[in-house]
């Protein structure tokens, strides 16, 4: 099996209406025979046309994907219920985001917005900062597309106590670094009590090679998932969520350029790693992380010096590890059986009172919040390369917040959780709209009068 991620070039909608039909069945068109999607993104828009990115799973025929749900699937949903605040927190991975493309240097805001919450749902690319994982004690931890999945009405969320991680990790030609993996486990299990049935060393490893897209966008290839999918398949109904730790290619170069060039580079390991995640989480419904393994002891012995502050996690890390399996220690099951759905504490669609993202990124999430009728929250400050103007999408009246900075974020979410309108809170106050309508039976009398004058 292959993963990959290919440009396409879509036909603009009319007003731009019912986009994830649109976007769906022009894909369908697009795709290959055996190519399932698992990961979309819009990248640029106009009038005329959507660039958008696809990421798809290639060689599933062996396995079968008869029962395998497409991403497009939408389950609109009925009501919303407001005895919760329930917030999700996205910030896509390798867009380049001013904050959160780095290292975990989005969790100071997460943990502001779940302080203007009952729960905030959020993914690992906010909080993973290597041997670091500070996220709030009213965060649920999910991988990218469970929340697509949450937010097109297909999948709900249940809290646990705790998960059994099954833990993958290259069979390394160095050992050090095998045995730093191990210890990283051994370290959790010692400290908070991780449950890690085992650790399997892949050999071969699966090989992940870091590219980037015309748009700037991180992304890459994968082979050899087969092997994975087989230790799983091995491993059935002994873990509850998966840990994943290997190399990905990368050239030498990039690693300098990345950590001198202070933050200003796209970080190359993230995109690859959700086309993983991604594609695990939609075939096995398991919580899914993954973090890189060093390739050698040259990239290890790199002196980079006083790094920028928003990559200094990943310097002082050896494994990348520990971040990923405290995330994974209590991430929320996936449901995806209608009727468990139903059941009482199952978090879905119903219970999203608002979606904050980035400005201008426009993904499944994105889409889905538009047609639930969620209110959501884009931030200008958090400037990446996503070339989208979400106000030219067919929002309700006060559905899209678009704000500076998540300071403001917290302000429009305190006042969404309120039930006060945002706008009500800044001077001038527009005047009260008044209407006067003549309904027909008064015109009917006033013609009357008129003809009864004229004669």
């Amino acid at each position: 099996m292959k993963l990959v991620e290919k440009d396409i070039l879509i036909p603009a909608a009319p007003g731009h209406r019912n986009l994830i039909a649109h976007i769906q069945k022009a894909v369908e068109l697009r795709l290959g025979a055996g190519a399932v999607p698992v990961r979309f993104a819009t990248t640029r828009m106009d009038e005329a046309h959507y660039q958008c990115e696809l990421g798809m799973l290639k060689g599933l025929d062996l396995y079968g994907t008869e029962s395998l749900e497409s991403i497009f699937r939408f389950v609109p949903r009925k009501v919303e219920r407001t005895d919760a605040f329930n917030a999700v927190f996205l910030v896509p991975t390798g867009i380049g985001a001013e904050i959160g493309g780095h290292a975990g240097d989005s969790t100071p805001a997460a943990r502001v917005l779940a302080a203007a919450c009952d729960c905030l749902i959020t993914h690992p690319n906010v909080v993973n900062a290597s041997d670091l994982n500070e996220m709030p004690e009213n965060a649920l931890y999910v991988e990218g597309s469970a929340i697509t999945r949450l937010m097109m009405g297909t999948a709900g969320l249940q809290r646990v106590r705790a998960n059994r991680v099954l833990v993958l990790i290259d069979a390394h030609e160095v050992e050090l670094f095998a045995n730093d993996a191990v210890n990283a486990v051994s370290a959790a299990r010692a400290t908070y009590g991780l449950d890690c049935p085992t650790v399997v060393k892949l050999d071969p490893p699966i090989c992940m090679t870091a590219n980037f897209m015309e748009s700037g966008r991180a992304a890459g290839v994968i082979e050899g998932l087969e092997r994975v999918c087989t230790v799983l398949d091995e491993h059935d109904g002994a873990f509850d969520a998966v840990a994943i730790a290997s190399v990905i290619d990368v050239a030498d170069e990039y690693h300098e350029e990345y950590f001198r060039k202070g933050g200003e580079m796209i970080n190359p390991w993230g995109g690859v790693e959700a086309m993983l995640t991604h594609a695990l989480s939609l075939l096995y419904e398991v919580p899914t992380a993954h973090s890189p393994m060093l390739e050698s002891h040259k990239v290890a012995d790199f002196d980079f010096g006083l790094v920028e502050p928003r990559l200094a996690a990943e310097v002082v890390s050896l494994t990348f590890l520990q971040c990923i399996l405290k995330g994974l220690h209590r991430s929320p099951r996936i449901v995806t059986d209608p009727e468990t759905m139903r059941e009482a504490g199952v978090i879905t669609a119903t219970d999203v009172s608002c979606l904050v993202i980035p400005d201008k990124c426009i993904g499944l999430p994105t889409l889905a919040a538009l047609e639930q009728g969620i209110s959501v929250i884009a931030v200008r400050e958090n400037d990446n390369l996503m070339r989208n103007d979400l106000r030219a999408l067919p929002w309700t009246p006060g559905q899209l917040h678009v704000v500076e900075n998540y300071w403001e974020a917290v302000g429009v979410m305190t006042a969404l959780k309120a039930g006060v309108v945002p706008g009500s809170l800044r001077r001038p106050l527009a005047a009260t709209r008044v209407e006067t309508r003549i309904s027909e039976s008064r015109e009917s009398e006033s013609d009357d009068a008129q003809r009864s004058t004229h004669s």
